[in-house]
């Protein structure tokens, strides 16, 4: 099974869709392995966004990224870096598809609602950044059979 990291932003947070958002990962069948708030600074920010750092626009990421907790979850299922990207949108809302956490939550390409991993490779790095080992867990669904065919897990 594959995990990704998905940060509910403080747009999230701050407009209370945390519920509808995780309602939404849990019912197409994504598992919480990993799930818990946190306050984000400027050194998380520098080392998530390092590849933005040096943009102009990057001190009001940050203090956008800043401005109330975020929640940050580990998700796990059979392709979830790509089920999940698909799930949140395009990254500015207001191109993003009708029935897409964005596409249903975001009239912003900052004020997104949601990050989500944008390949295994990240995902696995993103997911080192946020979490310490054992704040992520291994369990069985007791959904897991209903989700997946018994030819699929």
């Amino acid at each position: 099974m594959e995990k990704t990291l998905v940060l509910l932003k403080p747009s999230c947070v701050q407009r209370q869709l945390i519920g509808e958002v995780v309602k939404r990962f849990e019912r197409r069948g994504l598992r919480i392995a990993g799930m818990k708030m946190m306050q984000l600074d400027d050194a998380i920010l520098r080392e998530h966004y390092a590849h933005l750092a040096d943009k102009p626009f990057f001190p009001t990421l940050a203090d956008s990224m800043k401005a109330s907790p975020v929640v940050a979850m580990a998700l796990e299922g059979i392709d979830a870096v790509q089920v999940v990207r698909t799930m949140t949108g395009a990254t500015n809302g207001r191109a993003a598809m009708p029935g897409t956490i964005r596409g249903d939550f975001s009239m912003s390409n900052q004020q997104n609602i949601v990050h989500a991993s944008d390949s295994p490779e990240n995902a696995e790095i993103e997911l080192k950044r946020f979490f310490r080992d054992e704040e992520i867990f291994d369990y069985t669904s007791g959904a897991h059979v209903y989700v997946y065919g018994a030819d699929e897990a």
